[in-house]
């Protein structure tokens, strides 16, 4: 416990004096709490103070008195952000944390159990300290800044209001806090994938000072890079366009598409998971042993939480409970149905049996695939994102992973970094109107709507997954490389073969 408590105190001050650092080159004025919302092209990206107000002294009475009132939230929109946020957490406790856990021997259940569980519930404490605000508010092209640090600002309890966040719709906002408290669930998840590609060796301590390290330096900063823009609200004529272009993230700058995360969760995670397997090194015995799952059961159940909280993950990031939402909505429920068929149907040509287990996975290999191009694709693209994804990831799972020779002990990368990859660059593909996509809002002042180049928008789109891909692996290899000089990564040779669960955490799940 000692080491646990030293590791993490370190891990504070590593991110503590980072996040200052990181954030000095933006400057921080009061403003920039009133920037962020999100493009439909960017995602559910996020906000800050939608409705910030002018100094009192700047506005002569008679000009408050004119100025119109300011944007009051729907109950709808904000019911529906609430709920969406219940299901991702429902997505990782229990979901993934069932999904992992029924994939482990049964020595290693509650190791996955214990690490998603205390591993969601840390991002989410390290979210309102300090990554929210790297996210979400006005820094530079990278990173945010500190304004929003503790979530100060977020609440004023003098008067007792909320600042407001900006949507895709202009005049449209929601509480900052709802969207604090949904992005957070985002971030907490996104921790909690990784940790299935060195399962059954990681010392525990070790998991949660790495996931300290790769969320401050990953997650936040791609985060920022990827949804982070000024809102709609701020593109008031053509002659503020350029600045408040380049006040947003870099990928946003690019136009790159990410609905709900295909880059800043799935491919971000999914390399992340690989480093680690390279670095952890092959669980003893493989390649020689059979590392049979012990409850497919547990298994189905997990993916079937996923299935359903998902639709919270991607059609809450609409923002809105609108024509946006209820597109992803349907995406996320047909491309996923899609997955599963074309997994079984991948397993049975080629093993000659369909298994539940191909059926689950194929579930997430959907899920994952449509999250980048939920609200971004129309109806039958979403179909062969899917079909597309099931077959693919299937191959992930198998013939990639053994070109890679790494032991990604639950495929996270055979099926987030692939899933992804697919998703990312498909979106890119079916926004276009032309193949019955709902295109992209091409000018913010007059809120037109248009279609960019298929091979323009897809070329934008492989630049910023080969951007993620780069970014995550550096920041991972060092964190994994810190945390291995603080405490090391991976258990003892007896600890691993009697299994985390009594070794760990002195603890275990079934009593003969």
């Amino acid at each position: 416990m000692r080491k646990l408590l030293a590791s993490l105190a370190l891990g504070l001050a590593v991110f503590g004096f980072a996040g200052y650092a990181t954030a000095q080159e933006a400057s921080a004025p009061a403003a920039e709490a009133s920037a962020a919302a999100p493009a439909p092209e960017a995602a559910s990206a996020p906000a800050a103070d939608a409705s910030a107000a002018a100094p009192a002294e700047a506005a002569s009475a008679a000009d408050a008195a004119s100025a119109p009132p300011a944007p009051v939230p729907n109950k709808g929109d904000v019911s529906w952000m609430l709920l969406s946020t219940l299901l991702v957490i429902m997505m990782a406790v229990p979901g993934l944390a069932l999904f992992y856990g029924g994939l482990v021997r049964s020595k290693n259940m509650l190791s996955i159990l214990m690490q998603t569980m205390v591993t969601f519930s840390l991002i989410t404490v390290l979210w309102i300290i300090y990554g929210y605000s790297l996210a979400f508010t006005e820094g530079n092209a990278y990173v945010g800044g500190l304004s929003r640090l503790f979530l100060n600002g977020v609440f004023d309890p003098a008067t007792g209001s909320f600042a407001m966040a900006a949507t895709f719709s202009k005049g449209v906002v929601i509480p900052e806090i709802v969207f604090v408290a949904f992005q957070a669930s985002f971030a907490a998840i996104t921790c909690c994938l990784i940790i299935g590609a060195f399962a059954e060796r990681a010392k525990f301590s070790a998991v949660l000072l790495f996931a300290v390290l790769w969320f401050t330096f990953s997650y936040a900063p791609v985060a920022h890079m990827v949804w982070f823009w000024m809102g709609p609200d701020a593109y008031t004529a053509k002659d503020v366009v350029d600045a408040t272009n380049a006040k947003a993230g870099l990928l946003w700058q690019w136009g790159a598409l990410d609905f709900a995360g295909g880059t800043v969760v799935h491919i971000n995670a999914a390399v992340a998971g690989l480093v680690g397997a390279y670095l952890f090194g092959k669980r003893i015995g493989y390649g020689k042993e059979a590392f049979t799952p012990h409850s497919l059961t547990l298994t189905m159940v997990g993916a079937s939480l996923l299935w359903v909280g998902w639709f919270g993950f991607n059609a809450g990031s609409a923002l809105e409970a609108g024509n946006s939402a209820s597109l992803a909505f349907l995406n996320t429920f047909s491309a996923t149905a899609a997955a599963v068929l074309a997994w079984s149907l991948g397993e049975a040509m080629f093993k000659g049996k369909a298994s539940m287990l191909g059926a689950a996975s194929g579930a997430v290999a959907g899920l994952v695939a449509i999250t980048p191009a939920a609200g971004n694709v129309g109806i039958v693209g979403a179909l062969i994102i899917g079909f597309i994804a099931g077959f693919v990831c299937l191959w992930g799972v198998n013939g990639l992973k053994k070109l890679l020779g790494a032991d990604d002990s639950l495929d996270v990368f055979g099926v987030h970094g692939v899933g992804g990859i697919v998703g990312a660059l498909l979106t890119g593909v079916f926004n276009s109107q032309s193949l019955g996509g709902p295109g992209l809002v091409t000018d913010w002042v007059s809120v037109t709507v248009g279609s960019n180049p298929i091979g323009a928008q897809v070329w934008i789109q492989l630049k910023a997954v080969l951007l993620t891909i780069v970014w995550s692996g550096v920041v991972s290899f060092i964190a994994y490389k810190i945390t291995d000089l603080v405490i090391g990564l991976r258990v003892s040779e007896e600890e691993e073969r009697e299994g985390l669960d009594i070794t760990s955490h002195g603890e275990t799940a079934y009593h003969q």
